[in-house]
Formats: C-alpha cells, sequence, structure tokens
C-alpha cells in the first residue's frame, strides 16, 4: 500500500498526523459535518447498532478524535467506553464535549499501533475514519486484535471509492476539486484536505482490506 503523508514525504507519518489534527482541531467536527452532507452522523449509528447486537461491555474507540463516536456509544449502548487518539489537540475537544454530555468516557492520548491497554481487555474495538492513518496497518490491526477479547469485535468506519457510473464521477469530483478548497478556506491548513482525498485513493477497501 503506499502511504501518503499529510506534509512531506520525509519523517514520520504518525507525527504529521498528529500535527494536522492538531491544526485543524477547532474546526474538525464543524468541517466534519459540513463535508459529509451529515450523513457521517447515520454511520456512527450504524456502528452502535452493530456494537449493542453484540452486547458489548467495554469499547475502545480507536482514533476517537473529538470523541463523537465514543459519545455516540456510550449513549446507545451500555458498554464502559474508552476512547483513544494520537492528537492531544482532538482530545481537548472531545474532553469538552465529554464534559458537557456529563459521561464517564475516559479518553487517552496513545497510539493506534501500540495500545496502552493488556491483552483481551475490549469486548469490541471501533474505529471511524482512522486505519487509513496508520503508519503501519498490519502492526495496529494486530494490536487492536491483542486488546479485544477472544469472541470480540471489531467495527471499522472508513472511507471507500464508488466503482458504478454516475456516481464514482460525482464522487471523484467533489473529493478533488470541492472538498479539499472548503476544507482549506475553513481550517487554514492547505494539506489537511489534500491529504483527505489522497490517503483514501491510497487505502485497501472493500475484499482488500480484509485481506490486510
Amino acid at each position: 500500500m503506499a502511504q501518503v503523508k499529510p506534509y512531506s514525504e520525509d519523517g514520520s507519518k504518525k507525527e504529521q498526523v498528529a500535527e494536522m489534527f492538531d491544526n485543524i482541531s477547532k474546526r474538525y467536527d464543524f468541517l466534519n459535518h459540513l463535508l459529509s452532507m451529515g450523513i457521517d452522523k447515520g454511520w456512527r449509528k450504524k456502528v452502535v447498532a452493530l456494537v449493542n447486537k453484540a452486547n458489548a461491555t467495554s469499547v475502545l474507540d480507536v482514533a476517537t478524535g473529538t470523541a463523537d463516536l465514543a459519545i455516540a456509544l456510550a449513549k446507545g449502548t451500555k458498554a464502559e467506553v474508552k476512547g483513544l487518539d494520537i492528537s492531544a489537540g482532538m482530545l481537548d475537544v472531545g474532553r469538552e464535549k465529554v464534559a458537557k454530555e456529563k459521561l464517564g468516557i475516559e479518553l487517552v492520548l496513545g497510539d493506534g499501533e501500540n495500545l496502552p491497554f493488556e491483552d483481551n481487555t475490549f469486548d469490541a474495538v471501533t474505529v471511524a475514519f482512522g486505519v487509513r492513518n496508520f503508519e503501519n496497518l498490519e502492526k495496529g490491526l494486530k494490536d487492536i486484535h491483542r486488546v479485544i477479547k477472544p469472541g470480540g469485535q471489531l467495527v471499522v468506519l472508513e472511507f471507500s471509492q464508488p466503482e458504478k457510473a454516475p456516481f464514482k464521477q460525482l464522487y471523484n469530483f467533489y473529493f478533488k476539486n470541492i472538498l479539499p478548497g472548503i476544507g482549506k478556506m475553513v481550517s487554514k491548513d492547505a494539506r489537511a484536505y489534500t491529504y483527505l482525498p489522497e490517503s483514501v485513493a491510497a487505502f485497501p477497501y472493500g475484499d482488500k482490506f480484509i485481506e490486510v
């Protein structure tokens, strides 16, 4: 898999991803809902339904960002929820939201490829729009597997690429021409929303992801 980095071919992708999300953390939620036209909320509801179906009592949300999915899980399931992210800026926003909702979600600063938890800790692990930001995808997935209890569940919510016309053409035009411009204008980070379509294009989706 080709590795796409937010800012430079040199240096660690992990460090650049953390820097990028720190830079856009204050505007991330607004842009996320705007650029997806609110569809992302429905996607998260489907993740919550899957976790509920598995009757999970302990859930880790990896790459939790500003904790949207962690909050949805805490509200929509009976599970104890923890969130982890590599960006301190995103977690600061997430903690404000968790406090406002008066939820007992613990948000932890950490690396999704080197999780600070014991083996077989969680009934379920969720990752929403995060696995394509891993520097080493296989390593990240292996460490997630390590912390899931036997028979537990991994739910990954991630972008893929449409393959049928005309949606394929509309999707590509929006992702490559409209989304980066709006993202740059609102977030003031010229690269963050150019990195998004580039990282989606490079990421193995569908059956290719299952084969990783």
